[in-house]
C-alpha cells in the first residue's frame, strides 16, 4: 500500500489521467479524493459518477447535461456533472459499466477536451483532470469487445493497482483501529476500542470485501457494544483463513454462503451482488444454479 500511495502522491501534482484498479471496496473514491485535494485543481470541486449506479437512459445526460426540449420530459436545460466539475476533477468511478456507445462518446471528450449537451450545439470546454476506477478486468473486456481499447489507453496514462485487504496483514488492524475511532466519532462515542478476540477475530478474515465490509463489521460491532470495548463476538464476518473459526468447511460452502449474504446486502439485485463479490454476472448465474439458490 505504500508504493500506491507513493504513486497516487505522486502523480497528484501533475494534471495527467490517473486509472485506480483493484477490487470493491479496496478504497478507490478515498484515492481519488486523495489525488485531487494534494493538486493544483484542490480548490475546484471533486464530482463522481458511479457508471453502475444510473441507467443507461440517463447517464448521457448525467454526464453531459442536456437542453430544453432534448428529449420528453426535459423541460428546462440543465448542466452535467462534467460541466459541474470545471476547474476541477471529473471520477468515472466503475467506468467498466459504461456502455460502449456512451464509450465513443466519452473518448472525443477525453481526447479533444470539449463538449456539447444532449440536443445542443454549444461547445462546451472540458477544463477538468481526468480519474477513473473500476474493479473490472479491462483487458479482457477489450479481447470480449465490451471496452474500447483506445479509451482504455487514453484513461490508463498512469494507473495505480490498489491492493486488496487480504494481502496487506500487516495493515489490518491499525486500519481497523483508525476506521473505529471515526466511526465512534460518528456515533458520538468516542474512545472505543478492541479487545484481543476482536484483534484475533480481524486478523483471521479474509475481508472479501476489503475497507468497505471491515468498516461495516466494526460500525455493527459498534452500535451492539454496550460499553467502550468491542468483543470478537460483537464482529460479523464472512470469509475466514484457513486456521482460523472456519476452518473444516469447504470451500464451497464458504463460496455458497458469500453468495447468499452477497445478495442479502444488495437486496436480491444479481447484478449489484455480482459487483461486490467481484464476479461477472453470468459467472454468478452459473453459481446461483450449481448451489440451487433462488
Amino acid at each position: 500500500m505504500q508504493s500506491a500511495m507513493l504513486q497516487l502522491d505522486k502523480v497528484s501534482r501533475t494534471n495527467s489521467t490517473v486509472l485506480l484498479l483493484g477490487e470493491s471496496g479496496t478504497g478507490k473514491e478515498l484515492a481519488a479524493r486523495f489525488v485531487h485535494e494534494k493538486s493544483p485543481r484542490a480548490d475546484g470541486p471533486f464530482v463522481p459518477v458511479n457508471c453502475a449506479a444510473i441507467s443507461e437512459t440517463l447517464m448521457e445526460s448525467e454526464i453531459f447535461g442536456h437542453e430544453k426540449g432534448a428529449f420528453t420530459g426535459a423541460l428546462a436545460a440543465r448542466r452535467g456533472r462534467l460541466e459541474l466539475a470545471a476547474g476541477g476533477t471529473f471520477f468515472l468511478d466503475e467506468i467498466g459499466e459504461l456502455e460502449v456507445e456512451l464509450q465513443a462518446k466519452l473518448l472525443r471528450v477525453v481526447q479533444e477536451r470539449r463538449f456539447e449537451r444532449v440536443g445542443g450545439t454549444r461547445t462546451i470546454e472540458a477544463d477538468v483532470r481526468w480519474i477513473a476506477a473500476t474493479n473490472r478486468d479491462l483487458t479482457a473486456m477489450i479481447s470480449q469487445g465490451t471496452f474500447r481499447e483506445d479509451l482504455c489507453h487514453r484513461l490508463a496514462v498512469f494507473p495505480v493497482q490498489l491492493p486488496p485487504l487480504r494481502v496487506r496483514r500487516t495493515d489490518l488492524l491499525p486500519l481497523a483501529e483508525s476506521l473505529l475511532a471515526r466511526i465512534g466519532a460518528e456515533l458520538g462515542r468516542p474512545g472505543l476500542t478492541l479487545d484481543d478476540s476482536a484483534r484475533d477475530k480481524i486478523l483471521g478474515c479474509a475481508w472479501p470485501g476489503n475497507v468497505r465490509e471491515l468498516a461495516n463489521a466494526l460500525e455493527r460491532a459498534a452500535i451492539l457494544t454496550e460499553g467502550d470495548v468491542v468483543r470478537g463476538d460483537e464482529l460479523q464476518v464472512s470469509l475466514t483463513l484457513p486456521g482460523s473459526e472456519a476452518a473444516g468447511r469447504t470451500m464451497a460452502e464458504i463460496e455458497r454462503d458469500a453468495i447468499r449474504r452477497a445478495l442479502d446486502e444488495a437486496a436480491g439485485n444479481r447484478r449489484r451482488a455480482a459487483r461486490r463479490l467481484g464476479i461477472g454476472e453470468r459467472t454468478l448465474y452459473d453459481k446461483l444454479r450449481r448451489y440451487g439458490i433462488n
